[in-house]
């Protein structure tokens, strides 16, 4: 079996998947997100570490009685991606880690999408960037903070900075240094991209991508602590979109995966690395396996928004498909642009100043209107991200979102196609079957991973076709006024 760890925004989990697809009791630590003056969101490295331990020693407790038969075979860390971790020659961190939500960077990519870096590179790597990408985040360092920059040996991400800790390598997976500079389909980082954004006399501070199927060793004070053999494999990535589309079954090119998370992070899985020819944004990531890749919008609109919206109007989450329900397609009118992130949007298109807004209001206007409306909101940008991706194929779904089943049906009726949606530890089994595969021991998938099918009804394909276009319209006017 294989002990699973996926660190997420602000919760730690770590759960036990064992050869015949079945998880143990899944284990979670909270970590605290700081939300500083300045769009500052920030994370305290230690902090998230001291979390990972806490949970993978209470799975490796588990250990004894879920698969009794099984040994321990590896490590298998995955998490958030993006952001900026540094850290010094000895993995200690140089200060708070930039979550990928910080903001600070905003008016270094407003000048870069002026003059056109943005676009140069996203031509050159498939990296749209972001406030919270690591691109703009060591700029707007370089400019305020050198000596900050001066005194790391690595910028990196939360999986590589859990990596170092606990086997003692410098390393990086190659989903993770795939934004922004990463040559994804040679593995090797872009000098030209990195010259574009001023950034080569911080060539030295990237770790190079370890090559697809390396295992690490677990130090031994660390296996200890940890509850584990020292030495056991440890298989560091990918980072968790790329580990969610896997563990929801990403085989085939074309097919499709929908996270409905704190982000909609929308994926496709392609055999190509060309980047496309839209708007400079979303990604294209280096896999665990050769020639496929993935191609990625991560919207930032997933259910925070929902969480901000629900909270409002004293609504429990447990009472979302009720709600959902008592609302008719297109929630009696109400209409709404689901940009409720402090940082804007970053896919499909990029813009720090999106904002959400509701329209179609009366004094008819009931709470489920308002809640239904945001969710279709949610759904037509889901398909605008996957229709700027090319997706050909099945779609399927994970994340907390997806445990709804009427806003499964919203999904499937925008898309116009039915969605499977798998519920349990995708993270996690995403980041085990590639551990698994780099073990070369990997077990046959269960034959049916999914809980349900929402199916696309016909009828509101239909609507939702007419919606999806008054959408479209909607943005396109709105992208003026910001």
């Amino acid at each position: 079996m294989i002990v699973g760890v996926d660190v997420g925004t602000s919760v730690t989990k770590a759960q036990l998947v064992a050869r015949d697809g079945r998880t143990g009791p899944a284990h979670e630590a909270r970590s605290t997100l700081y939300t500083l003056p300045g769009n500052r969101v920030e994370q305290d490295m230690d902090e998230v570490i001291g979390t990972v331990v806490t949970v993978v020693r209470a799975a490796v407790a588990d250990a004894a009685q879920f698969a009794p038969d099984e040994p321990v075979e590896a490590l298998a860390l995955t998490g958030q991606g993006d952001g900026l971790w540094l850290r010094d020659a000895r993995g200690r961190p140089v200060g708070r880690a930039l979550s990928w939500m910080d903001g600070r960077a905003a008016p270094v990519l407003e000048g870069w999408s002026a003059d056109g870096t943005t676009d140069a590179v996203f031509r050159r790597t498939g990296a749209g960037m972001f406030p919270g990408a690591a691109g703009p985040l060591l700029a707007h360092l370089a400019a305020h903070e050198p000596d900050r920059l001066a005194a790391a040996e690595t910028a990196g991400y939360c999986v590589d900075a859990l990596t170092q800790r606990f086997t003692g390598e410098r390393t990086v997976d190659a989903s993770d240094a795939s934004v922004p500079f990463l040559d994804v389909s040679t593995r090797t980082y872009d000098d030209e991209a990195l010259d574009l954004c001023g950034l080569s006399d911080w060539r030295g501070l990237l770790a190079d991508p370890a090559p697809p199927g390396t295992l690490f060793g677990l130090l031994p004070k660390v296996a200890a602590e940890l509850g584990l053999p020292a030495g056991l494999p440890v298989s560091a990535g990918p980072f968790d979109i790329p580990a969610c589309g896997f563990g929801s079954g990403l085989e085939k090119t074309g097919q499709g995966n929908l996270i409905i998370g704190t982000t909609l992070a929308c994926q496709v899985l392609a055999s190509d690395p060309a980047p496309g020819s839209g708007e400079p944004a979303g990604m294209v990531l280096a896999t665990p396996y050769a020639d496929r890749y993935l191609r990625v919008m991560p919207a930032m609109i997933g259910t925070a928004g929902l969480d901000w919206l629900l909270g409002m109007l004293g609504v429990r989450i447990e009472e979302l498909d009720a709600l959902l329900a008592q609302s008719p397609y297109g929630a009696g009118g109400v209409t709404a642009l689901p940009f409720l992130s402090t940082s804007g949007e970053r896919a499909p298109f990029v813009d720090a100043r999106a904002r959400g807004r509701l329209d179609g209001l009366s004094p008819l206007t009931g709470r489920a209107d308002l809640v239904r409306a945001l969710c279709e909101a949610v759904a037509y940008s889901a398909r605008h991200c996957l229709e700027t991706l090319g997706v050909a194929g099945e779609i399927t779904a994970c994340g907390g979102g997806a445990r709804s089943g009427e806003w499964g049906r919203i999904f499937a009726g925008v898309l116009g196609r039915d969605v499977h949606v798998r519920e349990d530890a995708v993270g996690i089994r995403g980041a085990a079957r590639v551990a698994w595969d780099a073990l070369g021991t990997a077990p046959e998938p269960p034959a049916s991973s999914f809980a349900r099918v929402s199916r696309a009804d016909p009828d509101a394909v239909a609507f939702y076709e007419d919606g999806y276009h008054r959408y479209l319209d909607t943005l396109e006017k709105a992208r003026q006024s910001w």
